[in-house]
């Protein structure tokens, strides 16, 4: 089985608090910091296809609470300081 690749958003996190310069200990493996959070598939196809219907149909389908419900790197994980 091949190793996870890091998630994008955690290296792009990770690169910005180090001066815009990728930290060296991010590689092509995922570490604990920045493997996937686990979601459920249904949950995104869920939110995806909300998300889609408002950008064609104009109109609230639900996609800001369905986009709420996902894991959210930013604001579901603490970071030690």
């Amino acid at each position: 089985m091949a190793k996870e690749q890091p998630e994008s958003l955690a290296t792009f996190a990770a690169t910005a608090r180090n001066e815009g310069r990728k930290p060296k200990d991010i590689g092509l493996e995922a570490t604990p910091e920045t493997e996937g959070l686990p979601t459920d598939p249904k949950k995104k196809a869920d939110a995806a296809t909300k998300v889609l219907r408002e950008g064609v149909l104009h109109k609230d389908q639900g996609a800001e609470e369905a986009v709420d419900a996902l894991p959210d790197r930013t604001r579901d994980v603490k970071r030690p300081r």
